[in-house]
């Protein structure tokens, strides 16, 4: 039996390398493209629900904007931070998407006694007026976000034929629980009861 001599062995040892790297990279282009091709349907998808869900909010009417002379109103608070969301109030999940309210997006709150005015760079602000407020209580989830307890400021608001709830984070959470008690006596409604995270805020309370 002769042995392979060792040029041999090495000239075949580079070749098998260089065919397994031929072979590597052909699977792993064509696994990358999978990929590429599955997020771009998944964001179709998205894109097509998020559309269909806009058409069925169609009938929204369009989102007040503050009244003149607004800005010299006697400020009752401010909140800078975040707004995550709005949905049909109670049902947690139900984004609202019509008229911009579904963008995530900076916020700058003011509330006077005449109504709520939200600001938000980069997307469409909107005003709620005083009547039009509801309640306001400390929660930790909506639209699918899910932060820490009490992490979240739910204010509901009525608009048209629906009450809305609109989702904020301030940048200083300790501002939420003024929020809730302001908005409450605006709204004349008792507060004492919406002070509280439960799981039940998440799930939807009847309205």
């Amino acid at each position: 039996m002769t042995t392979p001599h060792p040029n041999h062995q090495l000239y075949q040892l580079a070749a098998d390398q260089r065919s397994a790297e031929v072979t590597d990279w052909s699977a792993r282009i064509s696994w990358v493209l999978g990929l590429a091709v599955f997020i771009a349907f998944v964001y179709w998808l998205m894109r097509q629900g998020w559309k269909w869900r806009g058409s069925l909010q169609s009938g929204l009417p369009p989102l007040a904007t503050a009244p003149e002379g607004f800005a010299d109103d006697e400020v009752l608070l401010t909140l800078t931070g975040r707004y995550h969301a709005s949905t049909t109030a109670g049902q947690w999940l139900d984004r609202i998407v019509a008229h911009g309210l579904g963008t995530r997006s900076r916020a700058e709150l003011t509330l006077t006694a005449r109504g709520l005015d939200v600001i938000r760079p980069g997307a469409a602000g909107f005003f709620v007026p005083a009547a039009a407020l509801r309640e306001a209580r400390l929660d930790k989830a909506l639209a699918g976000k899910v932060l820490p307890e009490g992490g979240l400021l739910v204010i509901t608001w009525a608009h048209g034929d629906r009450l809305i709830d609109s989702g904020f984070r301030s940048d200083r959470a300790a501002e939420h629980q003024a929020w809730v008690d302001t908005v409450a006596r605006l709204a004349g409604t008792p507060g004492d009861h919406l002070t509280s995270t439960t799981t039940s805020t998440t799930e939807g309370t009847a309205r």
